[in-house]
């Protein structure tokens, strides 16, 4: 008998986990992590996910020249652009062409003349310009602008200055009843003691 030992057991370390020494259910549960989208933890507030995404890969037929094709710096959305230059070349040989001056035309050989006039050698008398039978400016009148019928212009209010009416006026007797003056004059001794009287 080796020992306090019983059997053929000895001390040694555990293989796994001993449930015994464990004072919580055990590591069968575990707590959602609050990182990621999937498997997140329904207390917590989850942010919004970001991903990244690769490059795109390039179309195999593209809709753009691209830098395959150089173009001139020269050549602008409005054209191409030059700057100002002096040309060097000789000046150009003018071509004088011979056209008929004013002096080659006579108006006097015409047949048919804007005005009537009478014939150059004539000894006639000219005829009498009748007077043109339309009305002149003073035949026309302007309408009014001043007063209540006015045609095109807004008219200003108009008073007129007419004398006062007898109807309802302050000498109209509303009430026909006599007035004070209808009245005689009471003499003062009917109503009050008399007075003596002296005789001269």
């Amino acid at each position: 008998m080796d020992g306090p030992w019983v059997g053929t057991w000895r001390p040694h370390r555990p293989l796994g986990l001993v449930m015994a020494q464990f004072t919580t259910p055990g590591p069968k549960y575990s707590i959602p992590g609050t990182t990621g989208y999937l498997s997140h933890n329904p207390c917590k507030t989850r942010a919004p996910a970001y991903t990244f995404r690769g490059a795109k890969h390039p179309n195999a037929e593209s809709c753009s020249p691209g830098p395959r094709y150089y173009i001139h710096p020269s050549i602008t959305r409005n054209g191409k652009y030059l700057a100002p230059a002096v040309p060097m070349a000789g000046a150009p040989k003018a071509k004088i062409e011979v056209t008929p001056g004013p002096s080659d035309y006579f108006t006097e050989r015409a047949n048919k003349l804007l005005y009537r006039r009478v014939p150059a050698q004539s000894m006639a008398f000219r005829h009498e310009v009748k007077p043109a039978l339309v009305p002149g400016p003073g035949a026309y009148t302007l309408p009014r602008v001043v007063g209540p019928n006015t045609v095109y212009t807004p008219a200003s209010p108009c008073y007129s200055m007419g004398g006062k009416s007898k109807h309802n006026s302050y000498a109209d007797d509303l009430a026909k009843t006599p007035g004070p003056a209808a009245y005689p004059k009471v003499e003062l001794d009917i109503y009050n003691r008399r007075a003596p009287t002296y005789t001269m």
